[in-house]
């Protein structure tokens, strides 16, 4: 073998040692799992005993970041609630949980789109400025029912 041609094995192969050597440490040493900021979480099996899903829905939002909070409990092929009415111009906070399996929650035409898993909170910002209906399925396939797994959101004239 040529002289010049260890010199790049050897170039080369200690590269790639290095790279999966870094690799490895950054994985282990951060982990595999999201930052624990900002993460609510919630038992699964006491989603209805919680006072914020115990009756789904819009509320009005007490601090002024947003003008509305809003509940939904994903399960079982279905949201709760089956229907919601958001005044045009608000800025809602929307709040999304399971007690069961992995569920999708897209609003379609817009870009909300979140995964919903059991013992998490998922949490959204949106402002719904144009009216119309909007639709809400489930992105995720959870079951036999998964394609009757839709919701309403019908965003009327109001706050300009």
């Amino acid at each position: 073998m040529h002289k010049y041609e260890k010199i790049w094995l050897t170039f080369g192969t200690s590269a790639l040692v290095i790279f999966l050597v870094i690799l490895g440490i950054s994985a282990v040493h951060q982990g595999h799992s999201p930052a624990a900021s900002g993460i609510e979480t919630i038992n699964p099996e006491h989603v209805r005993d919680d006072a914020r899903f115990k009756e789904p829905g819009l509320y009005e939002s007490d601090t002024d970041e947003y003008d509305y909070e809003l509940y939904f409990v994903a399960s079982a092929f279905q949201y709760e609630p089956r229907e919601v009415e958001i005044p045009k111009g608000s800025r809602v906070r929307i709040h999304v949980t399971t007690p069961d399996v992995i569920h999708g929650f897209e609003i379609a035409q817009t870009n909300v789109n979140m995964m919903v898993e059991p013992g998490l909170i998922s949490k959204y910002t949106a402002n719904f400025n144009k009216e119309g209906e909007f639709l809400i399925i489930c992105n995720e396939y959870c079951g036999v029912g998964h394609t009757d797994m839709t919701s309403l959101i019908k965003v009327t004239g109001g706050e300009e």
